[in-house]
């Protein structure tokens, strides 16, 4: 769905290059377990509240990223060419 895509990629470009590897594991579990998109998208938004087996690290990183407390503008999924960039 539209909503998750341009929420997790925007959260994926500006997070997952300084996440550890158990937040990794964690961020590959949250988008590949639920059966269904709109889970995720309600349980960042706080729509609904978080099954305990999702609720970590970075399920709150999600929700903090999802309040978009900076106002930024959001209605596209960012370009892909950020993932050939160098490391920072």
């Amino acid at each position: 769905m539209l909503e998750n895509c341009i929420l997790l990629s925007l959260f994926a470009k500006e997070n997952l290059p300084k996440m550890s590897e158990q937040q990794l594991d964690l961020y590959d579990r949250l988008i590949n377990e639920p059966s269904n998109d709109w889970d995720i998208y309600y349980w960042a938004t706080e729509a609904k509240p978080t099954p305990a087996v999702f609720e970590n690290e970075v399920m709150a990183m999600l929700r903090d990223f999802a309040k978009n407390e900076k106002r930024e503008q959001r209605l596209r999924q960012p370009d892909l060419e950020y993932l050939f960039e160098p490391p920072r």
